[in-house]
């Protein structure tokens, strides 16, 4: 035992001694060894930490642990969306035999079902706000109020809106110039209609009957507006109760959530800032969050310049807001901000707008403190009841009328596009859009069937139904007919939607119906791989035909993004330890072939092969140890001041969905630190097993003859 333990204590004496004998050639494998390991711990704690805060970002809002969907689908579920669109699922026809069976499972926390879509909503126009002033002002004024104040307000209205017809109409003078011939005379009655809302007889008239005339802005004045037009939203439908309890970094943020059991939709407040707000609000915002977030400058960005540029030469949608009365307060208040004193208001808005770093901090609080209460900031309010219209599964297009309760957003993901577009409706809404009947859409068309006396017939007495009572075709000229007033359908209708609006569905009425996929929160997240055998067994028992995905699947390719990531870092590891192999290699095989006399003289001297092989190897192990544990201090080192720099920042709306917040903060992980390691060790030892087996292979002959 003594014998071993001096001859391994020679063995590393004389390779501590070989090392400092030739620095350069250890300076040199050291380099290399010691790049790649800090490349391993840094490279790896960063993406340790990406996965950790996409996985938080990805379960948190859409996906929990395990989704689950009809395994007839022919595209794979994609949560985040696809390359080629929203991807086509088949529908889950009774979720509430999917929960029963997932409830079972001992893993299994919670089952959220959900069906996500796009579609498109009615985001008004500033004639549509115009018109709902004055409607409110005649409704106060037919309740008897004829104060002063209320009698200016409406005929301050009224001259607004007559300015914004005047203007419409001139805008659209000037697009006629390039329409063809052929569309000019079939819009003829349109032209028709706007020149009758310019003229002054139609305002001078307009008292008589204000509520005919507000009718006849509405339906025809008010559609031909150059801003009218839809905004596409992304949607969830989803049990909304259960959701908020499956989902903590779910929370409203503005307004309320919906009643339970009532038909409603929250919107995304990121979708809501982005495209509801007023433009040169949000271009204001922006630049802001480019200067206070990423430390961007006016003077210096070309991006931001071009957005003050745009505010500058697009005030056309802030003035049309603007009736006379709150135009003369909105010049009244800008005069007091701003130095210029311009006494137009256009001008004081483009004033306003001209911004750089000195001025750009006070010439926000100035629009937001003394423009914006004057302002409608957002296309659709808390409170509005807004038009969703969606292609169902059939083709057709179907629509839902749903309040606006709030505005949601998930923490740590408020800045994230992936997360913070999507708004959720209640999941008796998405069906009705989606194409299925729902209990308020049966009750509505048994309502019409009903008021309309029709009554279900058989195909085979079809035709002895139909024709039953039709008399001779002589008769039937002659027989006098009541000819119904032909708003019975529109008023059962009518009737129908006011008693779903305020209807209040069971819990049984929410789950027992179509999803097209559903969420499993599981009791304990970090076991998702045997969760997910665990319920593909329960489904497979309950024949029932639905593929389990885990939370990185079910995201797409969003989810795909760290594997790819931890992809191309160990393929840049590899290239480099490749490289590192062959240095070190060539390197030790010259230093073998210098080294013939002092290993000849070693066997000589009675040194066993053995003795000879294990000694290069030591040399070569502990360049490798040595520089790869430097390396990988300096990777914990740079993590470490990466944290202390207050991380790395989410330039990009996607950086921020990744790193679950507006910056990484990476953390060091042992796996990183032993990975580092492991692969250094190996690589040292391959990379010095060649030479080593070259050194055994000199005797002490050769030895003399390369002396001589």
């Amino acid at each position: 035992m003594r014998a071993w333990v001096r001859t391994n204590r020679i063995l590393v004496q004389i390779a501590f001694r070989n090392l400092f004998v030739s620095k350069a050639r250890t300076l040199i494998v050291g380099g290399i060894i010691l790049v790649g390991a800090m490349l391993v711990v840094l490279g790896g704690s960063l993406l340790d930490s990406i996965d950790q805060g996409m996985r938080g970002s990805v379960q948190g809002s859409l996906a929990g642990q395990l989704q689950v969907y009809s395994a007839r689908s022919k595209d794979e579920l994609a949560l985040y969306g696809s390359m080629t669109g929203e991807p086509q699922l088949e529908p889950i026809e009774d979720f509430a035999a999917v929960k029963h069976v997932l409830e079972q499972v001992p893993e299994v926390k919670a089952v959220v079902p959900m069906g996500i879509d796009q579609a498109m909503i009615a985001t008004g126009n500033d004639f549509d706000v115009a018109l709902e002033k004055i409607r409110a002002d005649v409704r106060g004024r037919q309740a008897g109020d004829e104060s002063p104040a209320l009698v200016a307000q409406y005929e301050a209205h009224k001259a607004h809106l007559a300015s914004m017809i005047r203007q419409l109409n001139e805008e659209l003078a000037q697009a006629r110039v390039i329409v063809d011939e052929a569309l000019i005379k079939e819009r003829a009655q349109e032209q028709a209609d706007l020149d009758r809302a310019s003229a002054p007889a139609f305002w001078k008239d307009f008292d008589q009957d204000p509520l005919a005339s507000l009718e006849f802005l509405e339906n025809r004045i008010a559609p031909q507006s150059l801003s009218n037009g839809f905004t596409f939203i992304r949607y969830v439908g989803t049990d909304l109760d259960a959701y908020a309890r499956a989902f903590q970094r779910f929370h409203v943020v503005e307004g309320t959530p919906v009643p339970k059991g009532q038909r409603g939709i929250l919107l995304g407040k990121l979708y809501a800032e982005d495209w509801l707000k007023l433009k040169a609000a949000r271009r204001l915002d922006l630049i802001k969050e480019a200067r206070d977030l990423r430390h961007r400058h006016i003077d210096k960005d070309e991006e931001l310049r071009q957005w003050v540029k745009e505010s500058q030469g697009q005030t056309r949608g802030i003035l049309l807001q603007l009736d006379p009365l709150q135009a003369a307060e909105a010049t009244r208040r800008l005069e007091q901000a701003l130095p210029s004193k311009e006494p137009d208001l256009k001008q004081l808005l483009v004033e306003l707008f001209t911004s750089d770093d000195s001025n750009f901090e006070r010439h926000y609080d100035i629009f937001y403190r003394e423009l914006a209460p004057l302002l409608q900031l957002y296309s659709v309010r808390i409170g509005d009841t807004i038009t969703v219209k969606a292609a169902s599964k059939s083709g057709y297009m179907s629509s839902v009328n749903l309040k606006v309760y709030g505005l949601v957003e998930w923490r740590g993901l408020e800045r994230s596009t992936a997360a913070g577009m999507m708004s959720l409706m209640d999941l008796l809404s998405w069906r009705e859009l989606y194409g299925y009947m729902t209990p308020e859409k049966a009750a509505e068309i048994a309502a019409l069937k009903k008021n309309a006396g029709a009554q279900d017939v058989s195909r085979e007495n079809a035709e002895a139904e139909l024709f039953r009572d039709v008399p001779p075709p002589d008769q039937a000229r002659t027989l006098p007919v009541k000819i119904e007033a032909p708003t019975f359908a529109g008023a059962a209708a009518r009737k129908a939607l006011a008693a779903a609006a305020g209807r209040v569905s069971s819990q049984d009425e929410i789950e027992e119906g179509v999803a097209l996929n559903a969420a499993v929160i599981l009791r304990d997240p970090t076991r998702v791989k045997e969760s997910r055998l665990s319920v593909d067994r329960a489904l497979k028992a309950a024949h029932l035909d639905l593929k389990v995905v885990d939370w990185q699947k079910a995201a797409g390719m969003l989810g795909q993004f760290v594997s790819l990531a931890r992809i191309i870092l160990f393929t840049a590891v590899f290239f480099i330890f490749s490289v590192a192999l062959v240095i070190i290699n060539n390197a030790m095989v010259m230093a073998t072939l210098q080294r013939v006399l002092e290993i000849g003289t070693l066997r000589a001297i009675g040194a066993q092969k053995r003795f000879v092989l294990f000694m290069l190897l030591i040399e070569t192990g502990v360049v490798g140890v040595a520089f790869g544990a430097l390396g990988a201090l300096l990777g914990a080192a740079a993590v470490g001041l990466i944290r202390l720099a207050g991380g790395i920042p989410a330039v990009n709306d996607q950086l921020y969905f990744f790193f679950a917040g507006p910056s990484l903060m990476p953390h060091l992980g042992a796996t990183s630190l032993a990975i580092a390691l492991v692969i250094v060790l190996l690589v040292s030892v391959a990379s010095g097993l060649y030479p080593a087996l070259i050194a055994t292979r000199v005797t002490p002959l050769e030895a003399m003859q390369s002396d001589e």
